[in-house]
């Protein structure tokens, strides 16, 4: 059966991080596109698709881990019917819990969605000639 193995809080901490740095650098390119050298805007893109790729891929193989083992250990059933839990369903649905109250996903989702609003207004005032 799968086991839930929370990462150490150093790794998870990096990837918070590394998904703040993706989402701002993406952002940054529409003002980097404004220079005259594109090396900035290429850079921020390779920075960002290798930040997302890396961030993503690392909340999917948790989302992953915590979907088998709510179906390998039959978790909702047993719960929706108020079945006895086992010693070891106890502790792996603690575990998934636990780690959904310690994830630092949220946060990442605020971030996107904060950062892309400002980029969006940012380059409609730009676009727009608003700002000169």
């Amino acid at each position: 059966m799968t086991e839930f193995k929370m990462h150490h809080k150093f790794y998870r901490e990096l990837i918070f991080y590394v998904g703040v740095i993706a989402t701002i650098v993406y952002r940054l390119i529409i003002f980097f596109n404004r220079l005259p050298s594109h090396f900035l805007a290429d850079l921020a893109w390779y920075i960002g698709t290798l930040g997302f790729i890396w961030y993503f891929a690392h909340r999917y193989n948790i989302e992953k881990r915590r979907s088998l083992i709510i179906k390998e250990r039959g978790l909702e059933e047993k719960v929706l019917d108020a079945k006895v839990l086992s010693d070891d369903d106890r502790v792996a649905l603690a575990q998934t819990l636990k780690s959904l109250e310690s994830s630092k996903a949220q946060w990442n989702y605020i971030v996107i969605f904060v950062v892309s609003g400002l980029a969006l207004l940012w380059d409609i005032v730009i676009r727009l000639n608003l700002f000169k």
